[in-house]
């Protein structure tokens, strides 16, 4: 819950469009966590059953946590271990 609401004023740093989880995208993700920790995706799929595909492939692929998914846009959060950003409370 906490997390959901530090990730509510993010906007989206990552696309995946129609091409998919691209090795190119999949780096921009684990960069991004790297950097921010707390990362909104917008994840663009034909329809549902796919978007949740990528979506599922991805986390996989980064170890991250889902924390929250509206529509297109999925949040995700991976603790950096030798620099953490968030404190939690």
């Amino acid at each position: 819950k906490f997390l959901r609401g530090l990730a509510h004023d993010l906007n989206p740093v990552v696309m995946v469009a129609d091409r998919g989880l691209a090795p190119s995208v999949l780096k921009e993700v684990e960069i991004a966590l790297t950097h921010h920790e707390l990362i909104k995706v917008r994840v663009t799929a034909e329809d549902r059953e796919a978007r949740d595909a990528l979506i599922a492939e991805m986390i996989a692929a980064t170890g991250a946590e889902l924390i929250h998914k509206i529509g297109h846009v999925v949040s995700i959060y991976r603790r950096n271990p030798e620099q953490p950003r968030i404190e939690f409370p």
